[in-house]
């Protein structure tokens, strides 16, 4: 497209399912005047928050079933940061709800990492990204997430330097939480001296 040109224009808009997420057909006017329908995932924004403990040098993750990559290849969980959708008007206030939820932690100080689009090919998912330090003495719940939204999440702790070496093996499989992993890394690159045992697992981890 030409600078002079008119950018494309969404022209009208049908809703076509609704439950927890709406999916609409958007009708996009092109600059040349043509017309052609996009679709769109609309379930709001949300946020993403990554714990880590400097003192110890580990992070708080979740494990969690997710029903796209198991429809795709069959993966029975993905290994996240704690997220979830804005309720709040707050982004931190969000963040520190879903950190207690999900992994028990009272936060305090938030860390500001990016407001990006998750998918914008598809969805109108906005998510606010947070760093977090906290103390062993913060986590004061089991979390697990919420019963009443079958949320079936463990807990899970990991060395800095054992989630930098997963995301330099291709194996953080999560987008939000690759972004944050690195974005710590740039930040705070001290936080991660250190490494992993033989078979190449992560030197601490434990379950709720």
């Amino acid at each position: 497209m030409n600078r002079d040109e008119t950018p494309p224009r969404i022209v009208g808009a049908r809703t076509v399912y609704e439950g927890w997420a709406r999916y609409l057909v958007a009708e996009v006017r092109m600059p040349d005047g043509s017309r052609i329908g996009r679709e769109v995932e609309d379930h709001g924004p949300a946020v993403a928050v990554l714990p880590y403990d400097p003192e110890r040098r580990v992070a708080l993750l979740v494990r969690q079933f997710r029903t796209p990559p198991c429809f795709v290849d069959g993966t029975a969980s993905v290994l996240e940061a704690p997220a979830g959708l804005r309720e709040e008007d707050d982004p931190e206030a969000c963040a520190r709800r879903e950190a207690f939820e999900e992994v028990g932690l009272r936060l305090s100080v938030l860390e500001p990492a990016g407001r990006v689009w998750s998918l914008p090919g598809l969805s109108t998912e906005r998510m606010d990204l947070f760093l977090a330090p906290y103390r062993a003495t913060d986590r004061e719940g089991t979390g697990g997430g919420l019963p009443e939204e079958h949320e079936t999440i463990e807990v899970v702790e990991v060395a800095l330097s054992d989630l930098a070496a997963m995301a330099d093996r291709g194996e953080v499989a999560d987008m939000k939480t690759l972004c944050l992993t690195q974005t710590l890394r740039l930040r705070h690159p001290a936080l991660f001296a250190g490494g992993s045992d033989e078979q190449g697992a992560p030197l601490v981890e434990g379950r709720r």
